[in-house]
């Protein structure tokens, strides 16, 4: 049974809102008194909500490229629900429709890299940013997104919570780093692997994903260790001084997909051709996609980067 039913009111701080359809069990569609689309999130039993709340008030209004809170509501006082901005699309659903050019590129990772930039500063980590997080509304013209901002920020957390101090597995697997997937302690570089993963999806179009496992699902028990072994495949060996981070399980485990993809079985992202991805690109991507999370730039290094310098052709 849904937990706000079509036609249901919530009163918030600052307006009305009536629920107009349900998107998923713990977001809807509302109205507002000016008959405005926003979103209502609301999860019973669990601190998503409320935490991404709490991320919002503190950020949101040092930069324009996370998905605002516009409300908070206030009856049904529980459980925490929450009104947020509205925009039409995300860039998953984009690059399915038509894949992005370069400009489009250099425009939304621009976008996504200054919004976590202000979360890392006060070292925060989103945890999941994948395309499907990236919401967008559309133009005509040049650049097809007028807005574009990061959302869902229900699992962003500190690098100091137990969350991430304790390896925590948090995310979509095919977005999230290898030291998240081993349950390695995580912190903001965590978010600059995902983004470099999604600069690749964008690159290519449609749905695709490097690292998504070939002929094992979601479920399978080895799923996890399958995805390990293609972010080895593409952007490996792990350097030797992996070992001074990982414990000696996580070794034994890295040991492992070396004997099982050796060398001349791998397909280094840097030989995929020109055809496919530019060099430029090629090389700006291999910046953030280095196993051991101490190699990666910062947020703040990549916006600063020479490749946004580059001409689009």
């Amino acid at each position: 049974m849904s937990l706000f039913p079509i036609g249901r009111v919530l009163k918030g701080k600052i307006g009305t809102y009536t629920i107009t359809k349900e998107i998923q069990e713990t977001v809807w569609f509302a109205k507002n008194q000016a008959q405005r689309t926003v979103v209502i999130k609301s999860v019973q039993d669990h601190p998503r909500v409320e935490n991404e709340r709490n991320v919002l008030k503190r950020f949101q209004d040092r930069t324009r490229y996370l998905r605002p809170l516009v409300d908070e509501i206030e009856d049904p006082a529980t459980p925490i629900t929450i009104a947020l901005r509205y925009l039409e699309s995300d860039l998953l659903d984009a690059s399915i429709k038509r894949t992005l050019d370069r400009k489009e590129i250099k425009h939304v990772s621009r976008c996504i890299l200054e919004a976590l930039q202000v979360l890392h500063e006060d070292g925060y980590v989103h945890t999941d940013v994948k395309p499907d997080n990236v919401f967008v509304n559309l133009q005509e013209g040049d650049i097809r997104f007028s807005d574009v901002q990061l959302g869902d920020l229900g699992g962003c957390y500190h690098v100091d919570s137990e969350w991430a101090t304790s390896g925590t597995l948090v995310g979509a697997p095919i977005w999230s780093s290898p030291e998240v997937i081993m349950e390695m302690p995580w912190n903001t570089a965590s978010d600059i692997w995902s983004f470099g993963a999604v600069m690749i999806t964008l690159i290519y179009g449609g749905n695709f994903n490097i690292f998504r496992p070939k002929g094992v699902d979601r479920d399978h028990e080895d799923y996890l260790l399958e995805v390990v072994k293609e972010q080895f495949r593409f952007f490996g060996p792990f350097p030797a001084k992996f070992e001074e981070i990982a414990s000696r399980e996580t070794i034994d485990s890295i040991l492992y997909l070396m004997q099982e993809i050796p060398k001349d079985k791998t397909t280094p992202f840097s030989r995929i051709t020109e055809k496919e991805v530019i060099k430029k690109d090629k090389d700006f991507i291999g910046k953030m996609m280095k196993l051991d999370w101490r190699d990666r730039p910062t947020a703040k290094e990549l916006l600063r980067d020479e490749w946004w310098k580059e001409g689009e052709d």
